[in-house]
Formats: structure tokens, C-alpha cells, sequence
């Protein structure tokens, strides 16, 4: 179990060092665009999270049972549920309270209660520190593929 664990936490963890590697990015990274306009120098703009909210955790009730891609839900896994992100599409969820971060891939739909914003597996609620806890605020990135076809190399 734990050969199928690594290879995946190894790519989380080398898309949260590129993230921190850019330096400060608090409010994420600097845009690659032209930073002149019309003959007037604008300020670099950063970009936005996708979202801020509230995350919870799924685990042992629907392990092995199907998500709605169609694959087994493995709590082992560093996946999601998202009410409206496509299927497959790999995000960064950030913890607001620790600052931990992991890279997830979309697989479901949920969370089925109102307020949170996803769901995430039991191994990446424990990599994020807040599985006691059941809840937490966290911000979620989409990371571009291009960023994961770089990991993969």
C-alpha cells in the first residue's frame, strides 16, 4: 500500500515546494502578462484563488464504493470532491490554519453539506493536519497541467 501512496505524495509535495519556491505568494503568483499597457506601466496583477472555504474529509464509510467518476473511492489516495470542478482537474488545497498544502485530483461530487466547499480523502485530510478536527478553511488552486507534465518528468 504504501508503494502506491509514495509516488503520489512525492508529486503533492514537489507542486507545494514549486508553489513556495516563487517566494512570498501569499495571495498567489504573479502574472506572466506584459505589465504595460497603453504606454502606462501597471502594477503586476496576482492571481486569485479559485476558492476559500470550508473542507471536510471522507474515509472508511465509502471506501472501495464508487465516486462519481466511475473509479473506487480509496480513502489511501490523494483525492476529492468538488461540487462543479470537471473530473480529473488536480487543485491545491491549502490549510488557512497551518499553511500545509497538498495537490488533489478531482473524482467526485460533493460535499453534500451545505457550506463546505469540498471534500477531500482521509490521507490528504491527515497530510493537511485537520482529520481530528473534521473541518477546516482552505483555499483551493487549480494547477495548470502543464505544472503536473513538469512533476512527472
Amino acid at each position: 500500500m504504501r508503494k502506491r501512496i509514495a509516488p503520489k505524495l512525492a508529486i503533492a509535495l514537489l507542486v507545494v515546494g514549486l508553489g513556495a519556491a516563487q517566494g512570498p505568494t501569499s495571495s498567489g503568483s504573479v502574472s506572466t502578462q506584459s505589465n504595460v499597457s497603453h504606454g502606462f506601466r501597471r502594477k503586476p496583477t496576482r492571481s486569485k484563488p479559485y476558492q476559500v472555504g470550508t473542507a471536510s474529509w471522507y474515509g472508511s464509510d465509502f471506501h472501495g464504493k464508487a465516486t462519481a467518476s466511475g473509479e473506487p473511492y480509496d480513502m489511501y489516495d490523494f483525492t476529492a470532491a468538488h461540487p462543479t470542478l470537471p473530473i480529473g482537474t488536480w487543485v491545491r488545497v491549502t490549510n488557512l490554519r497551518n499553511g500545509r498544502a497538498v495537490v488533489v485530483r478531482i473524482n467526485d461530487r460533493g460535499p453534500s453539506v451545505p457550506g463546505r466547499i469540498i471534500d477531500v480523502s482521509y490521507s490528504a485530510a491527515r497530510a493537511l493536519e485537520f482529520k481530528a478536527r473534521g473541518v477546516q478553511q482552505v483555499r483551493l488552486d487549480v494547477v495548470q497541467p502543464q505544472t503536473l507534465a513538469m512533476l512527472r518528468q
